[in-house]
């Protein structure tokens, strides 16, 4: 039996990057052997187990064999005479195929660590596509290491493009798309992930309502990089410039879904694509099936975008209507995070990533303001439900209208 390092820990480790998890391969054993030895089962589709002290996750050497569409589609055989080599080939990139041994030694027979050095993300063999996960993974892959210089391998998204046209993109179930998704939110460059499924052909399959804002113009006076599609990646580079979570990430890319209904011969204007804009962000969330704290969010910044960016032109009563139609009263937090989304969007744009957006604070100061208002018992007295409400929503009134006039006058 040898037991090697292999995938992420070893490529991170060349990279010199802390590695977040440490995975191992091993060959000339059984899954009895591993059992005998303490170790604990996990894996659903193969043999995978935990290491009974480090808790690290210990794989048999597999091969597989292409039965069917999609990534389920796959018979996978165990046996102790499957080689390192064998494992590593039904990888999906060089840079994710370099094992180590105990001693330190690296194998790589599929050039992962020159590969490494080119800044280039290439897939191991033609065994690639019969995963069309692994699209997701590439893109993924390419959003994470952006910044040091890597681009996917000309050779590797002609690939991706043939595994596309074939349809294999289509058999992507919802759960794995936003497990990738998800995580892809989360690296340093979200842009790029969007960025290689559209230059790939998925985007249109698995993200199509964003896809279609490529090509929308937008007025130049307000957007000077005009398409709707290069305004949303800009604004995931912002955000993640931000450090933004991952819901407020999400609800940027959903922000503008809206103007791709808008008629052409009304471009480059888009009057009303906040409102019309919801049914797309929930035809996305249907298919690819966010948490609801993601949908939620994701709304919100579609339908009130727009108001959020005139707040200092909303009256008084008009903005405490708007936190009202947010929740922002008891869902504060959340609040918050569509303010930053609001501030994404303003600052995403050709040469504004800095430009200030005072808008966020105003408004931040009057939710505090106007949740901070209380009706005490005294002025409870004589007064049913909707007097209260009306009652509390008076006081609050009187509390926003000098914040209004100050800032305006500011």
């Amino acid at each position: 039996m040898q037991v090697y390092l292999v995938g992420g820990a070893v490529r991170d480790g060349l990279l010199g990057r802390v590695a977040k998890e440490r995975d191992y391969v091993v060959t000339g054993a059984t899954a009895q052997q591993l059992l005998d030895a303490g170790y604990k089962p996990v894996g659903r589709d193969f043999p995978v187990f935990l290491h009974p002290d480090t808790h690290f996750e210990y794989a048999l050497a597999r091969r597989e064999r292409k039965t069917g569409p999609g990534y389920r589609g796959f018979i996978t055989e165990f046996s102790p005479d499957i080689s390192l080599e064998e494992d590593l080939k039904r990888r999906d990139l060089t840079i994710n195929a370099i094992a180590q041994a105990d001693d330190g030694q690296l194998i790589d027979p599929y050039g992962g660590q020159a590969d490494l050095a080119a800044r280039s993300l290439r897939h191991v063999s033609e065994a690639f596509s019969e995963d069309p996960v692994r699209i997701l993974r590439v893109a993924r892959f390419a959003a994470r290491f952006a910044e040091l210089g890597f681009t996917v391998h000309p050779e590797t998204l002609a690939l991706m493009r043939q595994m596309v046209a074939a349809g294999e993109a289509n058999a992507l179930v919802a759960e794995r798309v936003w497990q990738e998704t998800e995580r892809a939110l989360g690296e340093a460059r979200p842009d790029v992930f969007f960025s290689v499924l559209r230059d790939c052909g998925a985007l249109a399959v698995i993200f199509p309502e964003v896809d279609r804002l490529f090509g929308v113009p937008q007025p130049e006076q307000w957007h000077p990089e005009i398409d709707t599609g290069l305004h949303v990646l800009l604004c995931l580079r912002r955000a993640a410039d931000l450090q933004a979570s991952a819901a407020v990430r999400f609800a940027t890319l959903a922000h503008d879904l809206g103007k791709a209904l808008t008629p052409q011969a009304a471009w480059p204007k888009h009057h009303g694509h906040e409102g019309h804009g919801v049914a797309l962000v929930d035809q996305l969330c249907d298919r690819v099936k966010p948490p609801a704290a993601f949908r939620d969010l994701a709304r919100l910044a579609c339908r009130h975008h727009g108001n959020l960016h005139r707040a200092f032109e909303l009256r008084a009563d008009t903005l405490l209507d708007l936190m009202e139609s947010c929740d922002a009263f008891r869902r504060a937090d959340r609040f918050s995070e569509l303010l930053l989304a609001c501030q994404i969007d303003a600052q995403g744009r050709t040469g504004l990533a800095e430009k200030p957006y005072p808008q966020r604070a105003y408004v931040e100061q009057a939710r505090t303001a106007a949740a901070a208002v209380m009706l005490t018992e005294a002025d409870r007295t004589g007064l049913k439900g909707p007097q209260i409400a009306a009652a509390l929503r008076a006081r609050r009134l009187a509390v926003l209208e000098p914040l209004r006039e100050a800032a305006r006058a500011g």
